[in-house]
């Protein structure tokens, strides 16, 4: 075994400052004493004179994985020499064929290295490898000489252990096991008779001696061992008796250190520590004092309840309770005293809910229920208030459905009453003999009109009363929200700042220092840590309990609770409660307040059927509204109300309607709807009396040019300036006025029958409906576009149908007629534009479309006065075609022919002159000019004339001559191009 594997001595040159470590020698004898002390304990315990081996630690590596562990590793698998008998398919089964033969290509992320790299430093080390192998020269010998020294003893030392048999040297040696006691002693080589003979006394004495030899060998051995390691005894020795001291010494300082401990313990400790146990006994006594008065206070409970009972202090008395049922729960939980008071707080506190919720139905019905000539809209707010925080605390949270039940009955009521004071001012109706109903029916439409009116005024202030009750209400639960709300951040925002803790590290290390102090000194005199912590809390408590019960205090003030503290038994009541609260831990009544109240979710659901019953009140009133309408209606007598009546009566419920629409912040559309239904019945009756009415005047119209009234001209100024009405009155000095032979429109003069006049002012009655009544704007301009089309229908039959004759008796339609409804139809059509823009104006822009029907009618009129164009010139054409084939080329000029042609020109001109306009009038002649030029450019053709200067071409020219100096001769007609030249055949 090698003497000191753990050390290394080190020789030092004298050519440099390089050390060079020697290997290990047998003994201190032939190797330098080494500076530090010899490894004890070597890593491996072994006889060989060999260095340490470079494999991992038993102890050290035994947990973790190395790769002395591997049973098989990848070169030994592709080395392997039994290559032919291995399996072809080793890798190349998934990894392909060439896995094996191909050749893996360098990185190129690792640069080529070679030896000029290490070129700088070589030359750096080729100096000290030089000294070093000087070194190794001059200490060969030396090393070579300890080296055999060391070699030689262990070889003879461990041929003389080899002497002693194996059977000594095996762990498992005791002389107890028979077998191993007869190998040791083989008493079989001696006899076993009584008597010893010489040969045994041999052979025992031989025995002897090889056994002596055999501890000499071993304690030579041992010996040998020892002396290699004499100096690490010696050290251990040493190190022992070091220990040893520093171990007295410290006994001392632990024998002083408890003198002085015991000697502050007696003159410091034990007099404040009897000063702490004399103020927890105290403490103990306010505690039970403390407790006695709660006992007290929580006996009058049910006393102070009652009175609170019966001054309607619900909110107090509730409060009391649940005070009450806290402490019973938390303070006296076990006290045989009070083991039924529990029950009975739960049995008033439902017969306070039954009070509260009758006390609301009492308030509604009293408030809803009280004349509207009350100037107060809200009846008792404080009561109110005190009502619906109880209900609320007790989640009772449909406490409106009550109100809507009487919100709905007095709704009916309001009608029955305003009906009833009606028809008593009415002495043509006995209201004792006629129904209900049939009383309204029988009313004049101003009697009726005035109920409706009255109707709707107390409907406007019910709604206004419902508004300020159920504000008050859901004020309530917004500030019950809000004070949730609050409370709960207060409470996460204490929560933050005690877990930051305090900031003063000084007073932090006090109040710990204290407190772990007083905590010992009662765990060491024997009481319990529960009773330090419970001396803590009483403390606490009392530091708190004032802010606590102010607060309560406020929150009852806010919630209203006091609303009948006039009286001085409420008043006593009041301060019995407070007495007796106060007495009460307010910290339980402020947890358990907080767990009975509804959550917020609730809070909000509770405000917004607050906001829905309002909404219900606007439908509610506008349905009974709605059925009273439905009643007069019923034997159709809105219907047959005038223009102004129908006016009168959707003004007044629009301005209702919007008055309730702004009151509840909704739109209501069940009123609405019911008039828009009335509107359209009206406008349907409106519509045929007006229909029927055209009718009538196009049946009675002789189609003869009318005079027009100052009145209809002062109704297309108005329209020309803008003002799409009928005038409320007519103007003072229109009689006087003669009436005009034109209708003046822009400028231009338009000659008109009677029909048209009227069939103006119709469509300016349809045009005030509309802004009377907005809700029929769709309806009214399809009725509109239906009288527009039944006149152009009409109007077409009779004249270009030549319906007249049959229908007025007319010996003809003349060109005079004809030009008369094609100026009736343009004045119409110019009024289109006017009347399209004036609804527009009045509908949403996805009505838009409705719009289309004018340009159907525009097109329609514009169509027919384009009959009416080309009929005046058929009328013509047949003219000349039949004078024109009578047409000869001979003396005298101008022909019989041409002047007939002339004269019948100059009787059209005449009719449509004064009618059409010059524009319309010089079209419609060149059109005529045109016919006249075909028919004797057929007759010519027909004659064989044509135009080569001969006789009969001179005579033509001249009857042309004759005609073109007739047309242009007549007014407005100077300017008008013949080309008469057209009458010719073109030469080819």
């Amino acid at each position: 075994m090698s003497s000191n594997q753990g050390s290394s001595p080190l020789s030092q040159s004298s050519d440099g400052p390089f050390r060079k470590p020697r290997a290990p020698a047998m003994g201190p004898r032939h190797c330098q004493t080494p500076h530090s002390l010899p490894d004890v304990c070597p890593k491996e315990p072994t006889g060989e004179g060999r260095a340490l081996c470079d494999g991992p630690s038993v102890v050290v590596d035994q947990h973790r994985w190395t790769v002395y562990n591997s049973q098989v590793n990848l070169p030994a698998a592709l080395n392997d020499p039994r290559l032919a008998k291995r399996e072809s398919d080793f890798f190349t089964k998934t990894w392909g064929l060439d896995f094996t033969e191909t050749e893996v290509m360098p990185s190129f992320y690792l640069p080529n290295i070679s030896r000029e790299h290490f070129s700088s430093y070589l030359q750096e080390t080729a100096q000290r490898e030089k000294v070093h192998e000087r070194c190794k020269n001059i200490c060969q010998s030396k090393d070579d000489l300890s080296v055999l020294t060391i070699t030689s003893n262990h070889d003879k030392a461990r041929a003389e252990l080899e002497q002693v048999p194996k059977i000594f040297m095996k762990p498992e040696f005791m002389l107890n096991d028979p077998a191993t006691f007869n190998a040791v002693l083989p008493w079989s080589h001696f006899s076993v008779a009584g008597g010893k003979n010489s040969r045994d006394v041999a052979s025992s004495r031989l025995l002897q001696e090889k056994l002596s030899h055999y501890l000499d060998v071993v304690e030579v051995s041992i010996a040998r061992q020892i002396s290699l390691r004499s100096e690490a005894f010696f050290h251990a020795m040493s190190s022992q008796h070091e220990l040893q001291d520093r171990l007295r010494g410290t006994a001392d300082a632990v024998a002083k250190l408890r003198a002085r401990t015991a000697a502050i313990d007696r003159i410091m400790c034990r007099g404040p520590l009897r000063a702490l146990r004399d103020a927890l006994t105290r403490n103990n006594c306010v505690k039970l004092h403390n407790k006695l008065k709660l006992m007290a206070a929580v006996h009058q409970t049910q006393p102070t309840v009652q009175l609170l009972l019966s001054t309607s202090e619900f909110v107090g008395a509730l409060e009391l309770i649940a005070t009450t049922k806290e402490v019973l729960q938390q303070e006296l939980q076990g006290v045989h005293s009070f083991r039924h008071l529990g029950s009975q707080l739960c049995e008033m506190e439902r017969l306070i809910d039954k009070m509260m919720v009758a006390d609301f139905s009492t308030y509604v019905q009293s408030d809803l229920s009280r004349p509207f000539e009350e100037d107060s809209q809200i009846l008792e707010k404080d009561r109110l208030q005190s009502l619906v925080f109880g209900l609320l605390r007790q989640r009772k949270l449909d406490f409106l459905d009550i109100y809507s039940e009487e919100m709905v009955r007095v709704a009916k009521s309001v009608v029955r009453q305003c009906v009833v004071k009606s028809v008593s001012q009415i002495s043509e109706i006995d209201a004792d003999t006629v129904r209900f109903h049939e009383q309204m029916r029988l009313m004049t439409f101003p009697q009726w009109f005035d109920l409706l009116l009255d109707i709707f005024e107390h409907f406007i202030l019910f709604l206004k009363r419902i508004k300020a009750t159920l504000g008050v209400i859901r004020s309530v639960v917004l500030e019950v929200l809000d004070s949730s709300q609050r409370s709960r951040l207060a409470d996460v925002s204490s929560a933050t700042n005690h877990s930051d803790g305090r900031t003063n590290e000084e007073e932090e290390e006090e109040e710990s220092g204290g407190g772990e102090a007083e905590l010992a000194y009662l765990t060491h005199e024997g009481l319990f840590i529960s009773d330090a912590l419970t001396l803590n809390e009483e403390e606490q408590h009392s530091h708190t309990a004032a802010h606590v019960q102010t607060r309560e205090q406020t929150h009852t003030d806010a919630c209203g609770s006091d609303s009948a503290s006039a009286t001085t038994e409420s008043s006593s009541s009041r301060e019995h409660n407070s007495n007796t609260t106060s007495s009460l831990p307010t910290g339980g009544a402020t947890a358990i307040g907080e767990d009975v109240m509804p959550s917020d979710l609730e809070l909000g659901r509770v405000a917004n059927n607050a906001q829905e019953l309002l909404y219900t009140a606007s439908d509610v009133s506008q349905d009974r509204c709605v059925k009273v309408l439905m009643t007069r209606a019923k034997d159709g007598s809105l219907e047959r109300l005038s223009s102004s009546e129908f006016v009168c009566l959707s003004q007044a419920v629009e301005s209702f309607v919007s008055d309730a629409d702004e009151l509840c912040g909704r739109r209501s559309v069940s009123l609405r709807g019911a008039l828009q239904s009335q509107a359209n019945r009206f406008v349907q009756r409106f519509h045929e009396e007006r229909k029927n009415k055209l009718s009538l005047l196009l049946d009675n119209e002789r189609w003869k040019q009318a005079e027009v009234p100052a009145e209809f001209q002062d109704l297309v100024d108005s329209i020309a300036d803008g003002r799409i009405t009928l005038p409320e009155h007519k103007h003072t000095g229109s009689e006087d006025r003669k009436p005009g032979e034109f209708l003046c429109v822009d400028g231009q003069k338009y000659a008109v029958v009677g029909t048209v006049l009227l069939l103006i002012r119709m469509f300016l009655e349809y045009c005030q409906c509309v802004n009377d009544i907005p809700s029929i704007t769709t309806d009214i301009l399809t009725r509109l576009a239906d009288l527009l089309k039944l006149f152009n229908s009409r109007s077409c039959q009779l004249v270009l149908g030549a319906g007249a004759l049959q229908v007025v008796g007319l010996k003809t339609i003349t060109t005079r007629n004809l030009a008369l409804v094609s100026r009736c139809l343009q004045l119409l059509v110019h009024f289109i534009p006017v009347i399209r823009a004036h609804f527009e104006s009045r509908l949403q822009p996805r009505q838009y479309s409705i719009l289309r029907h004018f340009g159907h009618i525009t097109k329609d009129y514009n169509d027919h006065i384009a009959e009416i164009s080309a009929k005046l010139v058929a009328i013509m054409d047949s003219m000349f075609e039949k004078a024109l084939s009578k047409y000869e080329v001979k003396a005298p000029m101008p022909s019989v022919c041409l002047r007939n042609v002339c004269k019948q020109m100059a009787k059209m001109h005449e009719a449509i002159n004064e009618l059409l306009p010059e524009e319309q009038t010089q079209m419609l002649f060149h059109r005529i000019n045109a016919s006249f030029k075909l028919n004797l450019k057929r007759q010519l053709a027909r004659l064989g004339v044509i135009n080569d200067g001969g006789p009969q071409y001179g005579l033509v020219m001249l009857d042309v001559a004759f005609y073109s100096e007739s047309v242009l001769a007549l007014r407005s007609l100077e300017c008008l191009d013949l080309n008469m030249l057209e009458i010719w055949e073109q030469k080819r």
